[in-house]
């Protein structure tokens, strides 16, 4: 007599998990995800030239407009006894009153037909965000002609 398995018939009655409309559902929730999304760039594209080596242009008369950051986040203009406090709050990324200034200097520049020129001298120990705060508020003018120096007093 052959003996007949009992459990083969019991384990093919068992319910199986049809996925099939699970994975459906996942990658139409993932194709609402990326389409909803709206991505913010949080820097802006900085389209600026630097200095060549060699001689200076001559076409180039205006005075450059000098900006300082400290090891503290602080922002400065002018150089030496002309230097001003500018925005001290290293938090704010606008930058406004620097904002203001280059706005002002580069309606002067404009008028006079002139390529207007940012120095930056930025301390050893500044916070590269802070840098960067400067390069985007430069660029937003469209200024493309910026040098980084170490000539200003301190």
């Amino acid at each position: 007599m052959a003996r007949v398995k009992k459990r083969s018939a019991l384990d093919a009655d068992e319910p199986g998990l049809d996925i099939s409309s699970l994975i459906d559902v996942c990658f139409l929730l993932l194709i609402y995800f990326i389409v909803s999304t709206s991505i913010k760039a949080t820097e802006q594209d900085v389209n600026m030239k630097l200095p060549s080596p060699g001689a200076p242009d001559e076409n180039n008369i205006t005075q450059p407009f000098f900006i300082k950051v400290d090891a503290s986040g602080n922002i400065s203009v002018g150089g030496g006894e002309a230097s001003e406090l500018l925005d001290t709050d290293p938090e704010d990324r606008k930058v406004p009153l620097l904002s203001q200034r280059l706005e002002t200097y580069k309606q002067g520049c404009d008028l006079s037909g002139d390529n207007p020129v940012v120095q930056v001298k930025i301390s050893g120990d500044a916070k590269q965000q802070r840098v960067m705060d400067c390069l985007n508020a430069i660029s937003k003018y469209k200024i493309t002609s910026v040098t980084f120096t170490d000539l200003l007093d301190n």
